[in-house]
C-alpha cells in the first residue's frame, strides 16, 4: 500500500536516533589517524571540537528546513523545493547510494573487526558476518518502524552508559597510563593537515541530521525535530571530547600518532591500558553494541530518501509501498540492504570506504545548507516553526568550512573523491528516465 508514514516517533526516539547514528565505529578507530595528522594536543582536541561546532552549524540550518518540510526524505525535499526536482534527486541519489549505503557497509566491516576479538574469522567469514548483521537489522526495520526505533533507543542508552563509564571509571579506578607526560606534543600541524584531519572527524559525527530524514514520522515535528538535533548533537559532542581526552590520558599523544596512519586501534589499546588484559575485550564488546546500534539507526533512516523520491515518481514505485499494518517502507529498506551488501563484497578497505562516504557527505551538506538561503528568498512566506540562529553568518561559515575540507580531501584522496562525484553524475541520466516516465504518468512531483 502507498500512503503517509505514521507519526510514531517521540522526541526521545528522535534524539536517541541522532545519538545512535553518530556514535558508532568512528570514535574507536579514527583518533589515531587524527593524532598522526595533528600530533599536538591543542590541534587534536580543536579538531574534535570543530567537528562538533561544524555539525551544530549544519544542525541550525537543518532544524529550520526540517521543521518547514516535516516529511520523509531530508535534504532531497529541501533541494527539490529550493532549486529543481533534479537537484533534489541528485543529492537524494548520492545520499541513498553513497552516504547511507556506504555508512552501513563501513559499520558492518567495523562490526566484524570488533567481533574478531572474540572469535577467529577468515576473510570469507568476515564478509559473511558483515552481511549477516546488515540483514538482521534490515529484517527488524522492515518489520516495523517502532521495532527499529525501540532497538535503536536501547542500544543508544547502552553505548552512552559504557562510554561514560570509561571516562569516569578508567582514569580513577583503572591501572594507570603508559606515558609519563601523555599530553606532550609529538609534532606540529598545519592548516592543510587540519583540513584533512577533519575528514575522519566529520565521519565520526556523521548522523547528526538523522532525525530530519524521518521528519514525517516524528510527533509534533515543528517542535521536536529541532530539539532532537540539538539534544542529540550536544550529547555526542560532549562524549567525544571526554572520550578522546581519556584516550590521550591512557596512551599519550606520541604513541597515538605513531605508525604510518597513527595507532589504528586506539579504543582497544586504551581499554588494555586502563583495565588490564581484559580491557580490550571489554572495549570490543562495547564496540559491538555501539556499531550495531549505529548500523541499525542508518538502516532505519536511509530508506526514507528512496521512499520520498518514489512518492514523487523519481524512483522505483515499489519503494513508496508501505507494509500493511506497520506502515514501514519495507521495500526501500531491502533495496538499501542489497546496495550495502554489494559494497561490503566489493570494497573491504575501511579507510577507502570512509573517505568515499565522507566526501559525499561534504557535498550533500554544502548543497542542503545553500538551500536555506534560497528558500529564505523564494519561500519567505512559508511558516517556519524554527528559524536558524546565526543566519546568515553561521550557515555561510559552515559552507565555507566544508568547501575547504572538500578541497583538502580531493588533494589527498582523489580516487575516493572522484568515485563519489561519478556516483553523483551517474544520477543525471537516471533522473531523466524517471522524470520522463513520471510526466507520462502525470505525476505531480516532477516539473
Amino acid at each position: 500500500m502507498n500512503g503517509e508514514l505514521p507519526r510514531v516517533l517521540t522526541l526521545k526516539d528522535a534524539t536517541m536516533l541522532v545519538v545512535s547514528s553518530v556514535i558508532g565505529v568512528g570514535i574507536f578507530f579514527t583518533p589515531g589517524g587524527v593524532a598522526k595528522l595533528l600530533p599536538s594536543p591543542g590541534w587534536f582536541f580543536a579538531a574534535w571540537a570543530c567537528g562538533g561546532l561544524l555539525s551544530l552549524a549544519g544542525a541550525l540550518a537543518n532544524a529550520e528546513l526540517g521543521a518547514m518540510f516535516p516529511r520523509a526524505g531530508g535534504n532531497y525535499v529541501y533541494l527539490r523545493a529550493a532549486y529543481h526536482p533534479m537537484a533534489g534527486f541528485l543529492v537524494g541519489w548520492l545520499s541513498f547510494f553513497a552516504i547511507f549505503a556506504g555508512t552501513v557497509a563501513t559499520l558492518a566491516v567495523g562490526f566484524t573487526l570488533s567481533l574478531q576479538s572474540f572469535v577467529e574469522l577468515t576473510p570469507f567469514t568476515q564478509k559473511a558476518a558483515a552481511v549477516v548483521v546488515i540483514w538482521v537489522c534490515t529484517v527488524v526495520n522492515a518489520y516495523a518502524t517502532r521495532a527499529g526505533a525501540a532497538l535503536n533507543t536501547s542500544t543508544a542508552y547502552l553505548k552512552v552508559a559504557a562510554l561514560v563509564a570509561i571516562v569516569l571509571i578508567g582514569p580513577i579506578l583503572g591501572h594507570g597510563r603508559t606515558a609519563a607526560m601523555p599530553f606532550a606534543s609529538a609534532g606540529t600541524a598545519t592548516l592543510s593537515s587540519f583540513g584533512v584531519a577533519l575528514s575522519p572527524v566529520i565521519f565520526s559525527y556523521l548522523g547528526w541530521n538523522a532525525s530530519v530524514y524521518v521528519a514525517g514520522e516524528i510527533e509534533s515535528p515543528g517542535r521536536n525535530l529541532p530539539r532532537s538535533l540539538f539534544w542529540g548533537l550536544g550529547i555526542c559532542t560532549s562524549i567525544y571530547l571526554l572520550v578522546t581526552l581519556t584516550f590521550v590520558y591512557a596512551l599519550g599523544m606520541p604513541a597515538m600518532a605513531e605508525g604510518a596512519k597513527g595507532m589504528p586501534d586506539v579504543g582497544f589499546q586504551a581499554g588494555k591500558v586502563l583495565f588490564g588484559a581484559k580491557g580490550s575485550a571489554l572495549v570490543s564488546l562495547m564496540m559491538l553494541v555501539s556499531v550495531f546500534g549505529c548500523l541499525n539507526a542508518n538502516i532505519l533512516v536511509g530508506p526514507r530518501i528512496a521512499y520520498a523520491m518514489a512518492t514523487d515518481g523519481l524512483f522505483f514505485s515499489a519503494a513508496a509501498r508501505l507494509s500493511k499494518g506497520s506502515g514501514t517502507p519495507s521495500i526501500a529498506v531491502v533495496v538499501q540492504a542489497v546496495t550495502a551488501t554489494l559494497l561490503v563484497l566489493s570494497f573491504w578497505d575501511l579507510s577507502r570506504v570512509l573517505n568515499y562516504t565522507t566526501f559525499a557527505i561534504v557535498l550533500a551538506t554544502i548543497a542542503d545548507t545553500s538551500a536555506l538561503y534560497v528558500l529564505r528568498v523564494r519561500d519567505r512566506h512559508r511558516e517556519r516553526p524554527y528559524r536558524a540562529a546565526g543566519y546568515p553568518i553561521v550557515p555561510l561559515l559552515y559552507i565555507l568550512a566544508n568547501v575547504g575540507i572538500a578541497v583538502s580531501m580531493v588533494i589527498v584522496n582523489p580516487i575516493e573523491c572522484g568515485t563519489s562525484v561519478l556516483i553523483l553524475l551517474a544520477g543525471v541520466p537516471i533522473y531523466i528516465l524517471f522524470a520522463q516516465h513520471a510526466r507520462r504518468r502525470g505525476t505531480t512531483g516532477v516539473s
